[in-house]
């Protein structure tokens, strides 16, 4: 072994004990929160647009090279609060058209690129074959875009796109970690879910002046309500109601799996959170997700389950009858009845009717980049929202990218589910109908991409990372 090897070595864990790197992991972490903390209330604000993204893919390395657990609830986190600290930066020193502070989670993720070059090639033995078709269609998409759209937006789409791919197949490569991986999700998720189910309900009962200033300058009023007092669609800490309709649904379906005097108050606040958020979609999907995991999991886990079920609705009923909750939720409700009035439906409904053939027949693709528009009056990058994952991919990656890329997707879907692992594993049983029902809102969004995609793909890999645990060690009988 040559010097550098054994400094290298020592840097990352063998001069170190497990408790060693964790107070290091963790003084890092809070050293980070400390200096965006000082750069906001000190008067460089402004500065947080550059610094804060920099800063955290520093310490996204060093977590991931000295502490791989925490790096998972790090980036997690830092796709949590990031939108929040955006919107404050804003109210303080302007609005920032770019939203480059937006590109700190995806260098945080980019960081398991090192996992994906190192292990690839041996993974493909191993199961890690649809992330592999998955990344030689957004690499075909990359090319496409080189020769079509500008470098700037081709390297943004192609974090959007391969971000996800490339953090689920780290945690696919790190199942022999996977109960320490599954534990450490699931406290990250408890959080999330009680943390940004309290934000949700003050923005939406108070509507805070940057929330305010955010919906107003970004002129979403149509799809996030109107800033003030009891008239937003929230979306919390989140960059907008899509993204914060995902990781509710994705954390509510894990509360599931967990114990301990925190569930109930999450659940009270999440559930609350969500009705207000009024994602129809992702009320669907967490409706799926319920479905599927009492259809696989024993029976004994299935009472259990149908009894937090109860005592969550005793706990969330009594307060979406509130008013002006009860009122928010039950117009929206009713709009299930009555489809083919609702304007957001009919958008999507003509999308499709005007979109589809349009896409089947473009064979080559746009290309990674090809929402990402220059707007020729104000000279910025602005992003054109497609309401369908499956059209945005034919539209972006062609037949020739979307082949693999849709091939790998649903191998990994078609695979998960022919696991009985969740039988006894009702955090595996959780992971794989998070995925699917994930999966299953593709028709209407774009969930494929950003954090959406992150929570899609990442509890697929999973399911897949507790199935290759299970297989391995001989005391779980399969």
């Amino acid at each position: 072994m040559t010097a550098k090897q054994i400094l290298f070595n020592s840097f990352l864990q063998e001069d170190f004990s497990p408790k060693e790197r964790a107070a290091q992991a963790w003084i890092v972490i809070f050293g980070f929160i400390f200096l965006t903390v000082a750069c906001y209330f000190a008067g460089a604000a402004a500065m947080l647009r550059l610094v804060f993204p920099v800063t955290a893919l520093l310490v996204g390395v060093f977590l991931y090279l000295r502490h791989p657990i925490l790096y998972i609830g790090f980036t997690w986190w830092i796709w949590f609060l990031t939108p929040l600290l955006g919107r404050l930066i804003d109210y303080r020193v302007g609005w920032d058209p770019t939203r480059q502070i937006l590109i700190a989670p995806y260098l945080v993720v980019f960081v398991t690129i090192g996992t994906f070059i190192r292990h690839l090639p041996g993974s493909l033995r191993q199961g890690g074959l649809p992330f592999f078709l998955a990344f030689l269609g957004v690499f075909y998409g990359f090319l496409v875009g080189l020769v079509y759209n500008a470098p700037v937006p081709v390297a943004r789409g192609l974090l959007d796109w391969l971000s996800p791919i490339v953090f689920a197949f780290h945690l696919f490569m790190n199942w022999r970690d996977y109960p320490t991986y599954r534990e450490h999700i699931q406290r990250v998720f408890l959080w999330c879910v009680l943390l940004t189910g309290i934000y949700g309900i003050y923005q939406f009962v108070v509507a805070p002046e940057w929330d305010r200033y955010w919906l107003i300058e970004s002129k979403m009023f149509g799809s996030s309500g109107d800033p003030e007092p009891f008239g937003m669609r929230i979306w919390s800490t989140l960059h907008s109601v899509g993204p914060f309709g995902a990781v509710m649904q994705a954390g509510l379906l894990l509360l599931f799996t967990r114990t301990g005097f925190l569930i109930f108050p999450a659940s009270a606040v999440g559930y609350v959170s969500f009705l207000l958020a009024q994602a129809r979609t992702n009320w669907g999907g967490w409706l799926l997700g319920v479905i599927i995991i009492l259809g696989s999991v024993k029976a004994r886990l299935q009472m259990r389950l149908v009894t937090i079920i109860l005592v969550m609705a005793m706990c969330v009923v009594p307060l979406v009858t509130l008013e002006p909750i009860s009122e928010v939720v039950a117009t929206r409700l009713e709009t299930f009845s009555e489809l083919e009035k609702d304007n957001s439906f009919r958008e999507r409904s003509e999308s499709y009717d005007k979109n589809l053939s349009i896409a089947l027949s473009n064979v080559l693709g746009n290309g990674l980049g090809n929402i990402w528009k220059v707007n020729e009056k104000t000279g910025q990058i602005e992003v054109f929202v497609i309401d369908s994952g499956i059209l945005d991919t034919f539209f972006t990656l062609g037949w020739f990218g979307a082949i693999p890329y849709l091939g790998g997707l649903i191998l990994l879907v078609v695979t998960v589910s022919k696991y009985g692992e969740g039988r006894f594993d009702s955090f595996m049983s959780a992971a794989r109908a998070i995925g699917i029902s994930s999966c299953a809102q593709l028709i209407i969004g774009s969930g494929m991409l950003s954090v959406a995609g992150m929570i899609l793909w990442g509890f697929l890999a999973m399911a897949m990372a507790g199935h290759k645990y299970y297989q391995n060690n001989s005391k779980y009988p399969l």
